[in-house]
């Protein structure tokens, strides 16, 4: 009976163990496609795919999420680069995305491979 006991318990910890792990990964699972939208923009959103520049281009998290401890679990972009009003020489949110996402395509251009680098591209109606 005491055997039976500690196994019953043992497969009731395992399966809580389970669980736990799988909804603390659930809930970091990224987007494969985040819209980028900036309240008062002139163009269309971006739907970014993430999955495309982090799994299928094999791209560093902190190449975007450059300032992060740990680039993994970033904070909103919004947090350091506001809406107006540059502070402290960081740019603001939409020239932060412009030069990081522009200069990076611009680099894959010049080594022969397609990536938008024109507005419509991106900012698609």
């Amino acid at each position: 009976m005491k055997r039976r006991t500690i196994l019953v318990g043992f497969i009731v910890f395992a399966l809580s163990l389970m669980f736990v792990f799988s909804v603390s990964f659930a809930q970091k699972k990224v987007s494969d496609v985040i819209t980028l939208k900036m309240e008062g923009g002139k163009l269309a959103p971006v739907n970014f795919p993430h999955a495309l520049h982090a799994d299928k281009q094999k791209i560093e998290c902190a190449k975007c999420h450059h300032k992060e401890p740990d680039p993994t679990q970033p904070e909103q972009c919004i947090k350091c680069h506001p809406i107006t009003g540059a502070k402290e020489g960081v740019p603001v949110f939409k020239d932060a995305y412009h030069k990081q996402c522009i200069d990076c395509h611009k680099e894959v251009v010049a080594k022969g491979n397609k990536a938008p680098t024109k507005c419509t591209e991106c900012h698609k109606k």
